[in-house]
């Protein structure tokens, strides 16, 4: 394979780019590899192959199904009120219960009407829902006639989507006595950008303090600290442990973790599992943090993102362990392969430290906040941080029309009574061995090895090419390469030379010579591919090291 044609000056020129941005020169590069390929019946014969993309090449089609089954519904409701030639009425709760029963009855046919008709009656059983409230919700909420209300989430939307989070995230073991409040937001990046603004804009942060990143880690958490709003003096709790030489273990050493207990530390962000290394956090990690809390640093404000909880048996957020000091940050997207849908909630334990700290602001800062708050109530001092979140999503003059969009809220709904159904479970076994089967491949093609962790979610894979240089050619060859090229360059050449599209790990605060490969988004054999592409990329450099030693 011949090397790239693009300069080293260019690349380290380059990489200094978010891997979300740098994706584009690589796709740039791999769009030329296959228009230059032959044709065969008006068609490349090699496609491209991006694997530096997080979105999922699977949907779930049984709780889709089922919304477009209460739609069909809905439209019956809002037709029995009013019609006039497309013109329908805003759907009647009296007797609303009974309609649906009597239409899914008379409706067996319908695609997703058994499921829709299990998830209304799941719902009423395990939550003890009025039926005409509840379905009323439902219809009302599908046709998207009214404002949010409440603003935060539907009343029966908040329910079942906690009763969802505590199985899925909690392992059905949720912390006894706390009470998890949610607010509906447009996807976990939503969720993240009203989290460090409403912080901000409470006093609970200022600009320039302390906080931790455990990395490597989603690349926005690195690149909002840094922005002029925030000037966050960051800390960086790193995953260096390895298992063996060459094959990274991704963990955090108690030393690393230990820099939590330093006081000045006022929050720490953490992806769960992590990414791109795909990992839960392990038990001995969330026991250490946990007693930094109860001795050293009892103010640590946690953001735990679990948007992959789901890939792993038995996930249990740090949400679960410290409830009164985390933010828990969750997203529908990969699970349920709704990136369009921007489904996510922000979750906060009703009695936590944000509403502690904000409390014990200096009387000038609280007076600021009481004017700042003071047009929603006249008891400002009273509201609480999660419905501060909520106001300052729309610059609080807006609160009365925030929240998310009620389709969007229906959807979220019968996404998570899908889940506690039997098919849910199945599906959700389903795509598990979907990534799993990929990484099983990618790694039958690369001959790499990682370690054996039961905890891997495996929707991505974070890959020390360097690590694996010294494993496979020992340190001379790694040193070899350390030295002679810049560490994108290998995903230059892979774009270049094969088509094959991955990111950069080092931007992610990953080691510099990592590479993160989604195993969400192509069809299975083609991490094979991939693998095999790799392992050809190492025989070119090892032949080139072999070349350069001998002259």
């Amino acid at each position: 394979m011949p090397k790239t044609t693009v300069t080293r000056a260019e690349m380290h020129r380059l990489s200094q780019l978010s891997p979300f941005e740098l994706k584009g020169e690589f796709i740039a590069l791999a769009e030329k590899y296959q228009a230059g390929q032959p044709a065969q019946k008006g068609r490349s014969t090699k496609a491209m192959l991006n694997a530096g993309r997080g979105n999922p090449n699977w949907v779930a089609t049984g709780p889709r199904e089922a919304y477009f089954a209460l739609g069909a519904f809905a439209l019956t409701e809002s037709r029995r009120v009013w019609t006039a030639d497309n013109l329908g009425g805003m759907p009647e709760l009296h007797g609303s219960a009974a309609r649906f029963d009597a239409y899914a009855a008379s409706h067996p046919e319908l695609p997703g009407i058994a499921l829709l008709r299990d998830c209304v009656e799941l719902a009423t059983t395990r939550f003890g829902f009025d039926r005409d409230a509840w379905v009323h919700e439902l219809t009302d909420g599908i046709i998207g006639d009214n404002y949010p209300v409440p603003d935060r989430m539907l009343v029966h939307g908040e329910q079942i989507v906690r009763g969802y989070l505590q199985e899925e995230l909690m392992d059905s073991r949720p912390p006894a006595g706390a009470e998890l409040d949610l607010f509906a937001t447009e996807g976990g990046t939503a969720a993240m950008c009203y989290i460090f603004d409403s912080l901000m804009k409470n006093g609970v942060l200022k600009k320039g303090d302390r906080i931790a990143l455990m990395v490597p880690v989603f690349t926005p958490y690195i690149e909002i600290p840094e922005l002029d709003t925030y000037e966050f003096d960051v800390v960086r709790v790193e995953a260096s442990n390895f298992s063996e030489t060459g094959v990274r273990e991704w963990r955090y050493p108690e030393e690393e973790v230990a820099k939590l207990a330093d006081p000045s530390v006022r929050l720490v962000c953490l992806v769960n599992p992590s990414n791109p290394p795909s990992l839960a956090l392990s038990a001995r990690v969330t026991a250490q943090i946990k007693s930094i809390v109860e001795t050293t640093n009892p103010g640590l404000l946690i953001v735990t993102d679990d948007v992959y909880g789901t890939f792993v048996d038995g996930f249990r957020t740090i949400a679960a362990e410290l409830p009164r000091n985390t933010v828990l940050v969750y997203s529908y997207s990969k699970h349920y392969g709704c990136t369009g849908h921007r489904l996510g909630v922000i979750g906060l334990n009703r009695d936590n430290v944000i509403d502690q700290q904000i409390a014990a602001l200096p009387e000038a800062e609280r007076d600021r906040l009481r004017k700042r708050y003071g047009t929603l109530t006249l008891e400002p001092d009273s509201i609480r941080f999660i419905d501060r979140l909520v106001a300052d999503s729309r610059q609080v003059a807006l609160n009365h029309t925030a929240g998310l969009s009620l389709p969007q809220q229906v959807q979220m709904m019968l996404f998570s009574l899908f889940a506690l159904l039997p098919e849910g479970k199945e599906y959700k076994a389903k795509v598990q061995s979907v990534v799993r089967q990929r990484l099983d491949l990618l790694l039958e093609g690369s001959g790499m090895r990682i370690a054996d962790d039961p905890q891997r979610a495996g929707y991505y894979i974070e890959l020390d090419l360097l690590a694996e240089a010294e494993r496979v050619g020992g340190k001379a060859f790694a040193d070899y390469l350390l030295a002679t090229y810049e560490p994108v360059e290998p995903l230059f050449r892979l774009a270049e030379q094969t088509g094959v599209v991955l990111l950069n790990g080092g931007g992610f605060d990953g080691p510099e010579w990592s590479v993160r490969v989604s195993l969400a988004n192509l069809d299975d054999l083609d991490y094979l591919k991939i693998g095999h592409h790799l392992k050809e990329i190492f025989a070119d450099y090892q032949e080139e090291w072999r070349v350069s030693v001998s002259g």
